[in-house]
């Protein structure tokens, strides 16, 4: 009896063929990689126009809390060799999607590492609290976020998750492509 099933993979790329799609970028998995990552995705979204400069701010920055997220939740900033990896596309018309993809659950801890947006807390926990507010800022900066594991199969769990946020402006377009969308 095979253990993978003998019928098509799923499309987990999520990139639909009229889609924009930039070349992956892969980083270390350390802090001191956040100017670089942040350069990099400025350089990258030079090839839209329609999204003013507080857009693409917003955007370096939610990209700047999804890699540190990853560096230090995840085994990408627990081992030496740890990566991360920056996807950058254009799904559908008008909007930018931005992947961070780590290298798995941490063997240092035995918690929940997921991503998730912290809810309960008071608001004098918040006045004192010094971490926990990266994802409200994607919660707010984004137009949709979430997460999803590397491979859905539950012998795969904890090899890694995908977090994305979806940037909506109908105005966008990518350069050299009136539809908002061939291929680089």
């Amino acid at each position: 009896m095979a253990i993978v099933p003998h019928t098509p993979a799923l499309d987990h790329t999520n990139h639909p063929p009229a889609g924009h799609r930039w070349e992956c970028r892969l980083y270390p998995g350390q802090f001191a990689q956040i100017r670089q990552v942040r350069a990099d995705l400025a350089v990258d979204l030079n090839g839209l126009t329609g999204i003013g400069a507080e857009a693409r701010q917003d955007m370096v920055l939610c990209l700047s809390e999804m890699f540190a997220n990853a560096c230090d939740h995840s085994r990408s900033g627990q081992d030496p060799e740890g990566c991360v990896v920056r996807t950058l596309d254009t799904p559908r018309p008008g909007t930018v999607r931005i992947s961070i993809i780590d290298d798995g659950t941490r063997t240092d801890t035995h918690t929940d590492s997921s991503p998730k947006v912290p809810r309960r807390r008071t608001r004098k926990e918040w006045d004192r609290a010094e971490r926990g507010r990266g994802l409200l800022l994607l919660d707010h900066l984004a137009t949709r976020w979430g997460t999803r594991p590397v491979l859905d199969f539950p012998f795969c769990q904890g090899l890694g998750t995908v977090i994305w946020a979806e940037f909506t402006h109908p105005a966008l377009s990518c350069a050299g492509d009136s539809r908002g969308g061939g291929a680089r």
